[in-house]
Order: C-alpha cells, then sequence, then structure tokens
C-alpha cells in the first residue's frame, strides 16, 4: 500500500510539471497623469505709495505743505545707497516670482501636456 502511494504522490507531483506548463502574460496598462488644477497666482493689487522727496533745502517747505494737507509730517528715511538696496530687494523678488511662474508652467506642462499648460 505504500508503494502505491508513493507511486500515485510521485505521479502526481510529476504529473503537474509534464507539457502543463501555463505561462502567465503581463501587461502595462498606462494611465494618463492626472491634471493638477492648479490656479495661476493672482497678480498682487497693490496700495499706491506717494514718495515726497526732502532734502536739506526743502525740508521746511515739505513740513509745512504736509500740515496743510492735515498730514502728521513723520519721517521714515532711506540714504540713497540704502533706497539702491530697496530697490535691488525687488528686482530679486521680481526674479524669484519670475522664477516660480516658470516652474508652475514646468508642472502643468509635465502632468498635462504641452497643449493644456500653453491654453492656460
Amino acid at each position: 500500500m505504500n508503494k502505491i502511494l508513493a507511486i500515485a504522490l510521485i505521479v502526481l507531483l510529476t504529473g503537474c510539471g509534464i507539457g502543463g506548463e501555463k505561462r502567465i502574460k503581463l501587461f502595462q496598462v498606462e494611465e494618463p497623469r492626472q491634471k493638477l488644477n492648479l490656479p495661476d497666482p493672482m497678480p498682487l493689487t497693490l496700495e499706491d505709495i506717494r514718495w515726497i522727496i526732502i532734502t536739506s533745502e526743502n525740508a521746511q517747505e515739505v513740513f509745512k505743505k504736509l500740515e496743510e494737507q492735515g498730514i502728521d509730517p513723520v519721517l521714515f528715511g532711506l540714504t540713497d545707497k540704502d533706497y539702491e538696496m530697496l530697490a535691488k530687494n525687488f528686482a530679486q523678488i521680481r526674479q524669484k516670482l519670475q522664477e516660480t511662474n516658470s516652474l508652475l508652467e514646468e508642472y502643468k506642462k509635465y502632468y498635462e501636456g504641452e497643449e493644456n499648460a500653453d491654453s492656460n
């Protein structure tokens, strides 16, 4: 009985490998990238600023005019060098905003395709 059981077990185990090889075919289905749906940055709406240039020659006149208009004359001063640095800082801010907008456009092109990024 043990011999019959052993033979049956051998036939059963080896029978699976004889001529019955099955192959599984794998294939990929490429899914389109999801749209980012990021809104374009809103342009800034800045308040108008009135610059008054005060020199040693016109200081009294400027203060008098401000007082006549009901404005308390307070000075927040910049030297000519500080004004240059302020202008350079604003230029750097503009540059960084342009870089950020360009990066956003590149992400849109990558995720949504060229035609969708250009249409926005």
